[in-house]
């Protein structure tokens, strides 16, 4: 529930201006409110309709006018020209046919519901900067497999002249290969998810190479790339032989609407599994040269909770797994990330107390009261399922995801006689950064050469920068 309040700092008076709730929840990654022309317009953002969009709203909360409806999500808004009484925001989905996780620029009128403008059409992640008289825009935008490119529009949209695009020819030289996009459709059989694929630089599309998913099951984001980049951890992960990918699933990204992003809504630990799956399975199907019979799977935090989930839920299919920073166990997790997105159970408690009554005579009171518990599944629940390789990985100073998530998984296993690995890494934030970020990537490469490769001699140090392996930290 969001609301908007009119408090008189006077009297303490408060009114209700603008009251909103969500069903199952609100998309507070895109949620925003913007109060214009002194306080007199208000423009909310509301997926009332099923998609985010803008609202035009009097000070007293009256509605105006919708700004912007469809089927595509309107995002971010960027400026706001309060004298032509227009904004321009960023926009998900709204080119037929492309990927609905680029943010496209757009404007639109805020007193009526118009036509929206594209401004940048380009099947890309733009970021704009206005120029100071607000006429003109400055375009930097790109994509996984499309490099930077900046360009200046007029606010029409007009292109006005193409600044330049990164040059790579530097790179291509010393034998760098650009990522590829893709699409596959989820476990319906209907929804659209994209994805990027990572290939080794020596590539040889005569031979057989495994592959493996990086995951993040959202809801609040996912882990796929939107913007172009060289040098990340599936890039280099992909050189020790393997074809690497990151792809969508149902319940991620805010960007697709609220259908999209809630279907997870109550099934925290399994929403996203079945997509992985059924997205491999037709990778595999599709590319001659991925082997089919040695999947990997690895993911950190939410990521490091579906893989472990993943390759015990379908311990046949994923070989390989893993995990970092895992919330396994969601009970014990961020109360305000869970009860958000994944729900809470609310049940009306009656209890009945004894008093005395002011003639001495004992009286029975009823009480009632609400009693929020939480009762999700786990992954120690699934450990029994374990047949492949599993890492887990933990950071002692982890401020997010607690350590004790990992050690309860690990008891599990235990507890099961599973074998799997545990790597404790005594300076590991949530987020690794200095020695922790090497030696953790140093075991994310070697656990996957090790057993979807074969090659227990890998060390898993790899220079993207020089395109050779290192035997020591840096």
């Amino acid at each position: 529930m969001l609301e908007v309040c009119d408090v008189n700092l006077k009297t303490g008076d408060v009114k209700v201006i603008i009251h909103e709730e969500g069903d199952p929840y609100i998309g507070i990654e895109l949620a925003s409110i913007h109060f214009i022309n002194n306080y007199n317009d208000i423009i909310w953002w509301s997926e009332r309709s099923g998609y985010g969009h803008f609202y035009h709203y009097d000070r007293e909360g009256n509605l105006k006018n919708a700004i912007t409806s469809g089927e595509w999500t309107a995002g971010k808004i960027v400026e706001i020209d309060e004298k032509n009484r227009t904004i321009f925001f960023q926009a998900y989905g709204i080119a037929p046919d492309e990927n609905p996780s680029y943010a496209k620029i757009c404007k639109a009128n805020i007193d009526e519901k118009s036509k929206v403008t594209i401004l940048t059409p380009e099947e890309a992640t733009h970021e704009v900067i206005f120029s100071p008289s607000k006429r003109y825009i400055i375009d930097a935008y790109s994509r996984p497999d499309l490099p930077c490119r900046f360009s200046v529009r007029d606010i029409r949209g007009k292109l006005i002249a193409s600044l330049g695009e990164v040059n790579l020819d530097d790179l291509y030289k010393k034998g760098w290969k650009m990522p590829e996009t893709f699409s596959v459709k989820s476990a319906d059989g209907e929804t659209d998810l994209y994805g990027v694929m990572w290939k080794p630089f020596d590539f040889d599309s005569t031979k057989k190479y495994p592959i493996i998913s990086c995951v993040y099951p959202g809801p609040q984001t996912d882990n796929v790339p939107l913007i172009f980049g060289v040098g990340s951890t599936n890039e280099a992960l992909a050189q020790i032989g393997c074809i690497v990918v990151a792809f969508n699933h149902r319940g991620g990204i805010p960007f697709r609407g609220r259908a999209y992003h809630s279907f997870g809504y109550n099934n925290i630990r399994d929403h996203a599994l079945a997509d992985d799956k059924c997205g491999l399975e037709q990778l595999i199907k599709r590319h001659p040269y991925i082997d089919g019979n040695k999947v990997g799977i690895y993911g950190h935090s939410g990521g490091g909770m579906m893989s472990t989930a993943a390759i015990c839920t379908y311990p046949d299919f994923y070989k390989a797994c893993v995990s970092s920073a895992g919330n396994h166990d969601n009970n014990i997790y961020s109360q305000f990330f869970v009860e958000s997105h994944y729900a809470i159970d609310e049940q009306i408690v009656k209890t009945q107390d004894s008093i005395k009554t002011a003639n001495g005579k004992d009286s029975v009171v009823t009480k009632t009261k609400t009693v929020y518990t939480t009762n999700l599944p786990t992954n120690m629940e699934l450990a029994k399922n374990l047949k492949g390789h599993l890492m887990l990985i933990v950071g002692n100073m982890d401020g997010n995801v607690h350590p004790a998530q990992t050690i309860r998984m690990a008891d599990a296993l235990i507890n099961h006689g599973k074998d799997f690995e545990l790597v404790f890494l005594p300076r590991g934030r949530h987020t690794y950064d200095g020695v922790s970020e090497w030696y953790f990537e140093h075991k994310l490469r070697s656990h996957f050469a090790k057993y979807l490769l074969g090659d227990f001699t890998n060390t898993g140090f790899y220079d993207i920068k020089t395109n050779e392996y290192d035997q020591v930290i840096k």
